[in-house]
């Protein structure tokens, strides 16, 4: 089991997205208000905070959401979780990975300041099939791949 660490969001693309604390997540779409959200495979983002801190011990100043990512999580190794697994989130909120990593068509700023970008590795992506509310110190646990829903 881990915990959520940040919530981020960005109302413009090709903005830096900022740390907002607690956020709607709406059912199919993705976090209210962030301009990547949509009906597609990549509503919601996720990027453990283990990942972010191994850029942090090479020197980088980044603050949660630097990478492009909607939740922060602390405690589970998000990189090595199937295409197909279930996350609860708090009290009822479920995702299911639809992807890993992604391919970066630019160099981002980040990559420009450090020389790497963990977001196209570590970095997971997410469908929301339960809504509701997120916030910080939610818990986040790991579900059985493709394990049965009851909504």
């Amino acid at each position: 089991m881990g915990k959520i660490i940040a919530v981020c969001i960005s109302e413009k693309k090709g903005t830096q997205k900022r740390d907002i604390r607690s956020c709607k997540l709406i059912e199919q779409f993705g976090l209210e208000g962030d301009a990547h959200a949509g009906k597609w495979h990549r509503q919601v983002s996720l990027l453990a905070k283990e990942s972010a801190n191994s850029m942090r011990e090479k020197g980088l100043n980044i603050k949660d959401g630097d990478f492009g990512e909607n939740i922060v999580t602390e405690g589970i190794e998000l990189k090595s979780l199937p295409i197909g697994t279930l996350l609860k989130i708090g009290e009822g909120i479920l995702i299911r990975v639809t992807q890993i990593g992604k391919l970066c068509h630019d160099r981002c700023a980040i990559y420009y300041k450090a020389g790497d970008c963990i977001m196209p590795r570590e970095g997971i992506f997410a469908e929301i099939i339960t809504g509701g509310t997120i916030k910080v110190n939610d818990e986040i646990t790991v579900l059985e791949k493709d394990a049965a829903i009851k909504i």
